[in-house]
């Protein structure tokens, strides 16, 4: 790493193509997003990173790229929200939490991915599912609710913390009542379990969930399912659970059993309840929240780390939620 002292100009040496490939982006976009965002050029030149601009832009758009090092140093693609999250961390005085939360590797991925939280929201969720027996997660959709809660779960049932890993969600479109679905008991309910496959394909691939799977140390089944059972030795994850009633939720808070732990994740802003009807997460995040051993985390549009498309969606949404709710107000 060299200055240039007056002359407004930085250095940075890269440790190799790929990492500078993966710090510049396709065709340099997310040089040029960086530049946007901190008023300083970026450029890449062969494996030398050149920053210039004024002093203070110098120095911002230098601190993001040490802080998104443990991203881009790994050959992983810089996303706009990574850029974003370290931008905020050093406008409020975060960057050590950023700092630290770049060095939580929760797992690696088939494709080989280091799997980590990509914001301080995710930090502190993946925190609370650590620290706690029960965790809600309730933010929209894109923010690696769901994800990682099944990293985590991967991860201890790999260290042999639990036993089993389960996994469920309300069959809500079909009422509960699966008859009118063609195919075989499983085949009626895959469809709403698909996304937990996908996300266990993912960390495991295909082969070793199926034989998880077939061995009862994974299981994943509707929410009907978990009606008169204990759940002990267990990490289980709730999902979309939005969509239970107050009756449900309680029936499946109180399954959890000796040496388990629970995540509960949900969007309160796509209930699929009938009109009128009260979300039981909406009622547990509320009663339980402040009880010794629950923790209550709320993600937002900023931590969406799908396509950008995702969290301008959910943002353009929400304001005209907001706009709704203004305009009732003054009726």
């Amino acid at each position: 790493m060299s200055d240039d002292g007056d002359n407004g100009r930085f250095v940075l040496d890269l440790p190799d193509p790929d990492a500078a490939l993966a710090l510049a982006g396709e065709a340099e976009a997310t040089l040029h997003r960086l530049g946007a965002l901190t008023g300083a050029a970026l450029v890449l030149r062969g494996l030398q990173l050149v920053i210039t601009g004024r002093p203070t832009q110098i120095e911002r758009a230098a601190a993001v790229v040490e802080l998104v090092r443990p991203i881009w140093q790994d050959g992983q693609a810089i996303t706009a929200v990574d850029l974003q999250t370290a931008l905020g961390a050093l406008n409020t005085g975060r960057a050590d939490d950023h700092a630290a939360m770049g060095e939580q590797v929760l797992a690696r991925s088939q494709r080989g991915n280091l799997l980590r939280p990509r914001t301080l929201r995710q930090k502190k969720y993946v925190d609370a599912m650590e620290r706690h027996d029960l965790t809600f997660a309730l933010g929209p959709a894109g923010t690696g609710k769901t994800f990682l809660a099944t990293v985590l779960a991967v991860r201890m049932l790999t260290e042999r913390k639990v036993e089993r890993l389960i996994l469920t969600r309300p069959a809500v479109e079909a009422g509960e009542r699966l008859g009118f679905l063609p195919g075989d008991l499983q085949q009626k309910v895959d469809p709403y379990l698909r996304p937990l496959y996908d996300a266990l394909h993912s960390l495991l691939g295909p082969e070793k969930t199926t034989v998880l799977l077939e061995k009862g140390v994974i299981e994943v089944a509707p929410l009907a399912y978990m009606r008169g059972r204990t759940l002990s030795e267990a990490f289980v994850i709730l999902d979309e659970a939005q969509n239970t009633t107050p009756a449900q939720m309680r029936m499946v808070l109180t399954r959890l059993g000796e040496r388990s732990r629970m995540v509960v994740t949900g969007d309160t802003t796509q209930v699929d309840l009938p009109s009128g009807q009260l979300s039981g997460l909406v009622e547990a995040s509320e009663v339980l929240d402040g009880v010794e051993g629950v923790a209550v985390c709320r993600l937002t549009s900023a931590d969406v780390v799908r396509h950008p498309l995702v969290q301008r969606v959910v943002e353009a949404y929400a304001k005209r939620d907001s706009g709704k709710v203004s305009r009732s107000m003054h009726r």
